[in-house]
């Protein structure tokens, strides 16, 4: 059981300025959804959060159970329960799905499993939550389509239980039957404790999920918060009737510099 609270946390990327004083909690078994037009800094949000090395923390902290985790490095972030799926994975060749899965537990927990065994458990687990299992002999992201993308993340998810997880775009490129496993996937983990981020700028989210918080970022700023309601809302309106329409691209505003920087 775990909460990551975030605090007026500003974020730059080469001095240009992205994400601005940003707060937000996320408590154990919720789900949290942070939506947002295209380019409005969720995702720099996200990488933020886990330490990526391109993007500095200006300002603010992140707190893992009450203990500071603003400076920690991604691996030992890891080690605390953190877990981020990007929205673009980087292609691994030459190491398998259930390669990573045993390798990632082992650095996790300090536990030495035997190989044969471990793999045989995963397997258990794909099944369990719907995943296809030769998933695990596949390459980690390489050459797999992004609905297998996406349910690798998830069987990432099931094996590391992480206490939280932010999911960036976990819903692009996903047809409906993959994106059921998914949500399966973090429906049973919050049950069991686990906190989300999902982030998206896809409304339909409110089909397959029913969020305690929905915050809507535009310009790298928190600009509304609510409930599911919220989700329903802009699913019927749009992000510019919304929100205020200088703050979202496309509604007859010019974007400024610290729009247009790099997301």
């Amino acid at each position: 059981m775990a909460t990551l609270a975030v605090a007026h946390l500003s974020v730059s990327i080469a001095g240009t300025p992205v994400v601005n004083d940003v707060s937000l909690t996320l408590p154990s078994a919720t789900v949290t959804v942070l939506m947002g037009p295209n380019g409005s800094g969720k995702s720099t949000f996200a990488n933020a959060l886990m330490g990526h090395p391109r993007y500095a923390v200006d300002r603010g902290t992140v707190r893992l159970n009450g203990e500071d985790i603003t400076g920690t490095p991604p691996h030992e972030k890891a080690r605390h329960g953190l877990f981020l799926s990007p929205q673009r994975v980087p292609d691994v060749a030459g190491t398998t799905l259930g390669v990573f899965l045993h390798r990632a537990h082992t650095a996790l927990t300090g536990e030495r499993t035997d190989p044969v065994a471990f793999y045989s458990s995963l397997r258990e687990t794909a099944h369990a939550y719907g995943i296809p299992p030769h998933l695990l002999d596949r390459p980690l992201s390489a050459g797999l389509s992004g609905g297998e993308r996406k349910l690798s993340e998830a069987l990432q998810l099931a094996v590391l239980r992480p206490a939280v997880a932010i999911l960036d775009e976990i819903d692009a490129g996903v047809d409906v039957d993959a994106l059921a496993h998914v949500f399966h996937t973090v429906e049973r983990l919050r049950a069991e404790g686990t906190a989300f981020l999902i982030i998206s700028h896809h409304p339909s989210l409110s089909e397959h999920l029913e969020p305690k918080h929905v915050h809507v970022m535009a310009r790298g700023t928190l600009v509304r918060s609510g409930g599911d309601e919220l989700m329903h809302t802009i699913q019927r309106e749009g992000f510019c009737n919304v929100l205020e329409c200088p703050l979202v691209k496309g509604c007859d505003a010019k974007p400024s510099s610290h729009e247009q920087a790099p997301r």
